[in-house]
């Protein structure tokens, strides 16, 4: 079985925020109202972070796309008590919304604040309440969620390689951060496969894994800028 995972170039990426708004137009991200963006409770399942990095005055910034980093070894499964949320057959981390009691344990352990809960009920302005994604439920107040990979695409590819009696192929699977990003930045497929793009460009020597001493394995990989 595939083990999906994505690379991120910080060399082509623009930080236009072109997969941010793909990814919340794609997985019913609702949207914060002033009060409560002031309280730092907007969700991004893919968020742009800025990091500052030198010493003054040879100070530089720079952009990182962050989704959820799907680790190998997730904290955030270990610590909630009512199994809402862990490594599914796939190696994707999920979330079961319906299963989720809200108690934040798994916010608090995910090292990269990729997890978000829904302080509020979702909402979207004027005619964007008609385009939901019908393929993705919508989250209620009292929950946590994030990013999937967009889980619900790889179930609609296997499912259409089924009815036409086929394997289906990896690059029938890619998240909307992936497909919509204009400067090919997103890298998406089976890390496992040695000779896929993702597997030889995380085996470049610009590879990078965020807090990798912390041995989550994280399956979201950066290529530095630079180099």
């Amino acid at each position: 079985m595939p083990r999906w995972g994505m690379v991120i170039d910080l060399d082509r990426c623009t930080a236009c925020r072109a997969c941010v708004v793909g990814c919340m137009q794609e997985n019913n991200v609702g949207f914060a109202g002033p009060e409560q963006a002031a309280m730092g409770r907007v969700i991004h399942w893919m968020e742009m972070l800025t990091v500052g990095e030198g010493e003054y005055p040879n100070l530089r910034t720079h952009t990182l796309p962050r989704p959820c980093l799907h680790c190998d070894h997730p904290p955030c499964i270990k610590v909630c008590p009512v199994n809402a949320t862990n490594r599914n057959p796939d190696g994707i981390v999920a979330q079961i919304h319906a299963r989720c009691i809200g108690c934040r344990y798994c916010t608090a352990a995910c090292p990269y604040t990729v997890r978000y809960f829904n302080w509020y009920e979702p909402s979207w302005p004027g005619e964007m309440a008609h385009a939901l994604n019908d393929e993705v439920s919508v989250r209620p107040k009292g929950v946590v969620e994030k990013c999937t990979f967009c889980h619900h695409r790889l179930v609609r590819a296997r499912e259409q390689a089924r009815m036409e009696n086929r394997a289906m192929q990896p690059e029938e699977y890619q998240p909307a951060c992936a497909e919509i990003c204009p400067t090919r930045a997103i890298f998406f497929g089976d890390l496992d496969d040695p000779g896929s793009e993702v597997a030889v460009l995380s085996r470049s020597s610009r590879a990078l894994k965020l807090l990798e001493d912390l041995g989550t394995e994280p399956k979201v990989i950066y290529l530095k800028e630079g180099e």
